[in-house]
């Protein structure tokens, strides 16, 4: 069997247990498991990213400014696009097959023990998203990396993540999403998420909602840790267009940093990379020592943020957002606005069934011409005919197609008939991966269509 092969097997055991949507507040097992495995956690620095919208993308542009100073990084980040090894990230690159595997030998043989002690104790077995969590701490000092950068799973205090602690603690923006687990308000929504906040940590935060960053600042400060807020102690002072992204001044917490070129698109983006530079600031001079120019520089020019408008298509122009909540269609809708001179755009648009997808449509809709529905390859998609209904409601023609090729083929179609016209594809995490898939296969770069 080859190390694929195996590391695959490792990712259908997991799948075998309770999926990513099962949450209960706890992570003493987590812990358990941890501490029989000599807390690997606890060998490298750690920066631990939690909020709403943006964690991913922070945590991409901390990983390559931290590469960039000749440290070696780990990235735990979820959900995956296409394979599950892109959620553990060595030096930049998803995770070996044979790291995968010999990771998961060392975790087996406390599995069954901590079931056990667990089934005993009246509760359900150890999640896929706890074992994962500990596949990637024991991937982590196995390499070993110097700093873990980690994105919580969900909410900060009882999310599995946090049996690290974070030295440096980051809190992106902070907006209603899974209501029905961390509360129904911003404030409760951020209570739950500053538990991350660890004794005598470093903080940095995007600019928040006022009674967000009371939360915020009453947990830092009974917790003796030093905060800073977007817009207070740091920020994006300027942002233009530029070929292929965009040029940003940011004035950080211990520099200010003239004419950076990023990558991506989108004023999000821009905000994205200002948190990760005082995240990082703060991680190597406690926010009092400037990131070097040349290092800037070699870290920002690398990276990139898959699935978050992501470029798949030319003749037409095609790109994918994960775009998954209100918050996130509202960033995708500025950026298409204010990045690209396109006319009209054409929306393929699918959701899964938990999410606020009157919301993701309301914040989408300023900018779509005609929306192409459709569900995502998931037994959690939501209906495609209720979704359609949704669109209607707000005035936009819409169609509704079986699966995304076909919502894909004929929006494509739709667009290549101008050149004023561009497609973009959004509305789920899982919708996203299909469509990077699919535009690979497709050959939509240079413009092939299938017959």
């Amino acid at each position: 069997m080859s190390d694929r092969e195996k590391a695959d097997a490792v990712y259908a055991a997991l799948l075998e247990r309770a999926g990513e949507r099962w949450v209960q507040p706890r992570i003493d097992r987590t812990q358990r498991v941890l501490d029989l495995l000599d807390d690997p956690q606890r060998t490298y620095r750690v920066v631990h990213i939690t909020g709403t919208n943006g964690k991913t993308s922070t945590a991409r542009v901390v990983d390559a400014l931290v590469r960039a100073h000749g440290l070696r990084t780990g990235v735990f980040t979820s959900p995956h696009l296409e394979r599950f090894t892109e959620r553990i990230l060595i030096d930049g690159e998803p995770i070996d097959d044979a790291a995968v595997v010999s990771a998961w030998e060392e975790i087996t043989p406390f599995v069954g023990m901590i079931d056990a002690e667990l089934e005993a104790d009246g509760q359900d077995p150890l999640t896929f998203f706890e074992l994962l969590t500990v596949l990637a701490f024991v991937a982590f000092a196995d390499a070993p990396v110097d700093v873990a950068v980690v994105e919580v799973g969900m909410g900060g205090s009882w999310d599995s993540t946090n049996t690290a602690d974070g030295d440096v603690a980051v809190v992106a923006p902070v907006g209603i999403d899974h209501a029905d687990r961390l509360g129904r308000t911003p404030a409760e929504i951020a209570t739950v998420k500053a538990g991350i906040i660890k004794d005598g940590a470093l903080v940095v935060s995007a600019r928040q909602e006022p009674e967000v960053e009371a939360v915020l600042r009453a947990t830092a400060n009974e917790r003796g840790a030093t905060i800073a807020f977007e817009g207070r102690d740091f920020g994006l002072t300027d942002a233009r267009l530029a070929v292929g992204g965009q040029q940003l001044t940011v004035q950080g917490l211990a520099g200010r940093y003239d004419e950076a070129y990023l990558p991506v698109y989108g004023s999000h983006q821009g905000r994205n990379a200002t948190l990760a530079i005082a995240a990082v600031e703060m991680l190597l001079g406690a926010g009092e020592r400037a990131i070097a120019p040349e290092v800037l520089t070699e870290a920002l020019t690398v990276v990139s943020t898959p699935g978050r408008l992501q470029l798949l298509g030319t003749d037409p122009t095609v790109f994918v957002d994960a775009a998954h909540n209100p918050h996130g269609a509202a960033a995708l809708a500025t950026a298409l606005r204010e990045s690209f001179a396109f006319e009209e755009w054409g929306l393929v648009l699918g959701v899964l069934g938990d999410k606020d997808a009157a919301g993701i449509v309301a914040a989408l809709a300023p900018v779509a011409t005609r929306v192409f529905v459709t569900a995502p390859d998931s037994e959690r998609a939501g209906d495609p005919d209720a979704l359609a209904d949704l669109v209607e409601a707000v005035g936009l023609d819409v169609t509704v197609h079986g699966d995304l090729a076909a919502a894909s083929e004929e929006a494509r179609a739709w667009a290549g008939e101008s050149s004023e016209r561009a497609v973009v594809i959004a509305g789920s995490v899982v919708l996203a991966g299909e469509a990077i898939a699919l535009s690979v296969e497709e050959g939509w770069k240079s413009g092939a269509v299938d017959d």
